[in-house]
């Protein structure tokens, strides 16, 4: 029979005397775990469609999840929702998103149950549960559960990460962050770690982060095991990347969406990610094929692909250096590494957005805006994202993308765990 928790406290089984030297003290257990018992690290990525990384036949080398999938296994059927909080919700809790009050994203929240973003109390997190079997445990990077009522630095904090199981957090409490200028919180207390540095980036802060925070538990209670859980914000947008890892790309998406698509699925059946006989599906009638999309706007549409591209890249680098970290450790460790929490997002509109939040305004950007200010992107001067078409070629072979939750696009990502 499993032993419920949280447990109750244990009865004194020692002897106490009128005298010191006449009484015998209860000898203390510290809730460790077996020794046997392993760490484990969750690493969740955001909107990478499933054929993005070359493991799955996209244009994104990956070693760190390759890494993972070789000591271990991957996986070609691990579903998700379509959205960022239903996953992440379902994730930590083992439960169905609706069950839990996370039916979409916080910042849509209404009154009914299924849709309140407030997890209920009743549903322990798998961080509260560890916890209380004796594990340290650690968030880094993006949370996006706590009901956008309570993201304030005034609290309530018991629907923050600290108060659902984590010892530590350092990340951001929302959907999305500038890389260059994040809103970061570390615990509770809002901090601003970019300022005074030059060429600050957050997802290689977050990696610095839980690197220390793993070394330090290693040095401190090398008897206890750990779990954490590493969700950058990488790679929703702005795709924030730093130059050098978008150059790396240059020129490989010129001949567009509808070619990238074709040879993800060839790759893909290459590679046997796919059963044999896997056809691919047809472009929407709302996606523009490249060739009937304007020229003029194609080396818009390839720059922003390729800021995309470096930013993924860059970001599976320094997840690699936490999974070295990892396995410096003593104690044995298990790695989830979930691509992503839905399908590629398809939030760029048709043309992309040098300013990522103007969709969720309803504001679609002038092209020529766009082809003006091509330079500024990937900087700090904007937030951009990539066009509609990029987002169905990443989910190849999939049907649509992020937000549909009726076809594979939006809900089917690459995972691969590795095990002692």
């Amino acid at each position: 029979m499993t032993e419920g928790l949280p447990r109750p406290s244990e009865p004194f089984t020692g002897h106490i005397a009128r005298l010191l030297g006449d009484s015998e003290p209860r000898r203390l257990r510290p809730s460790f775990g077996p020794s046997e018992t392993p760490n484990v690290l969750l690493i969740m990525l955001d909107d990478v469609g499933f054929g993005s990384f070359a493991s799955f036949g996209g244009p994104v080398q990956a070693p760190a999840f390759q890494g993972v999938a070789d000591r271990g296994l991957l996986y070609n059927q691990f579903h998700t929702t379509a959205l960022c909080s239903p996953t992440r919700a379902a994730l930590l809790t083992g439960r169905h998103h609706h069950t839990v009050h996370m039916g979409g994203i916080t910042e849509i929240a209404n009154s009914f149950p299924g849709y309140d973003s407030a997890i209920p109390t009743e549903a322990a997190t798998v961080a509260q549960i560890l916890q209380m079997s004796g594990y340290a445990t650690s968030c880094f990077g993006k949370w996006h559960l706590t009901p956008s009522w309570e993201q304030g630095p005034a609290g309530p904090f018991n629907r923050w990460p600290t108060g659902m199981g984590f010892d530590h957090f350092y990340g951001i409490i929302g959907a999305e962050a500038s890389q260059w200028e994040p809103a970061v919180y570390d615990q509770t207390t809002p901090v601003s770690p970019h300022v005074g540095r030059p060429g600050y980036h957050l997802t290689e802060d977050l990696a610095d982060q839980a690197v220390t925070w793993i070394e330090r538990h290693r040095v401190s209670a090398p008897d206890r095991p750990w779990f954490c859980y590493f969700s950058t914000p990488a790679v929703h947008a702005p795709h924030h990347a730093p130059s050098e890892w978008i150059e790396q790309f240059r020129g490989e998406f010129d001949s567009g969406w509808d070619d990238l698509r074709i040879r993800i699925h060839e790759e893909q059946l290459r590679l046997g990610v796919i059963p044999a006989n896997t056809a691919l599906t047809p472009r929407p009638d709302e996606i523009p094929a490249w060739t009937e999309y304007p020229e003029r706007y194609q080396p818009v549409a390839a720059r922003l692909m390729e800021c995309f591209a470096g930013f993924l890249a860059h970001t599976d680098h320094h997840i690699g250096r936490v999974i070295d970290a990892s396995r410096r450790e003593g104690r044995e460790t298990v790695i989830i590494y979930l691509s992503g929490d839905n399908g590629a997002s398809a939030e760029g509109t048709i043309h992309g957005a040098w300013s990522a939040p103007s969709f969720q305004n309803g504001v679609h950007e002038d092209p020529e805006w766009l082809l003006e200010h091509m330079d500024d992107f990937g900087s700090a001067k904007c937030e951009n994202h990539f066009n509609v078409g990029w987002a169905w070629a990443l989910d190849s072979p999939f049907q649509w993308m992020k937000q549909v939750a009726s076809h594979f696009g939006g809900t089917r990502n690459g995972l691969a765990i590795e095990w002692p």
